[in-house]
């Protein structure tokens, strides 16, 4: 992306990020859920905020729903706006990462090229991120269609629906994989908070 804004610099500040994660006790990560409508990323984002925030984890939850009704209510939903969606959305978690924010993305982020481009803004800062692919089978997605968008995209009321008429790439990085076929949320976000501990971004 080409940057419009001319004449800015950089200006770095004297708290460093190991400063922040004295104060709060761990470090900042994004958790990157990325799986199609109706797998659990909503779902699973939601416990884990709870099961870490129980454990002292200062955290915040970035749902694919909740910012576009504010910071993306501009953007719709073909592949331009959808990379862009992404685009907003990784550099708000990476923010949130550096002031030490244990931050949950769920988002459906169809495209491995958007997901990588967040990862990539990540790591050349420093900062861990983990994509976390919500593998749940399109029939279970189906079963469940909590919105009733695959009843509507299966009769052609809805155009560009991903997994119906518009793909979704599988991860090809996905550090964790979790199936809520098999898994309660609970469960989901346990293993989640274990995959956090092994990384050394909070304590046992």
């Amino acid at each position: 992306m080409n940057k419009k804004s001319t004449n800015i610099r950089w200006h770095d500040g004297e708290v460093t990020r190991e400063d922040r994660a004295k104060v709060l006790g761990h470090k900042g990560c994004t958790l990157w859920l990325t799986g199609l409508s109706g797998s659990g990323k909503s779902t699973v984002g939601v416990a884990l905020e709870k099961a870490l925030t129980a454990r002292g984890v200062l955290c915040y939850r970035l749902d694919g729903d909740n910012v576009r009704h504010g910071l993306n209510a501009n953007l719709g939903f073909g592949a331009d706006d959808r990379t862009e969606n992404i685009r907003r959305i990784g550099e708000v978690a990476k923010l949130f990462a550096d002031a030490g924010v244990v931050t949950i993305s769920s988002f459906i982020s169809p495209y491995q090229k958007d997901r990588d481009q967040v990862r990539t803004i990540h790591e050349d800062t420093g900062l861990t991120f983990l994509e976390v692919f919500i593998n749940t089978p399109i029939e279970i997605c189906e079963q469940r269609d909590p919105k009733g968008l695959y009843m509507k995209a299966r009769a052609g009321e809805i155009k560009g629906f991903t997994g119906i008429d518009d793909p979704y790439e599988l991860p090809e990085h996905a550090e964790i994989v979790v199936n809520t076929g098999d898994l309660s949320a609970v469960a989901a976000a346990n293993q989640l908070v274990e995959a956090l501990q092994k990384s050394g971004i909070v304590r046992r």
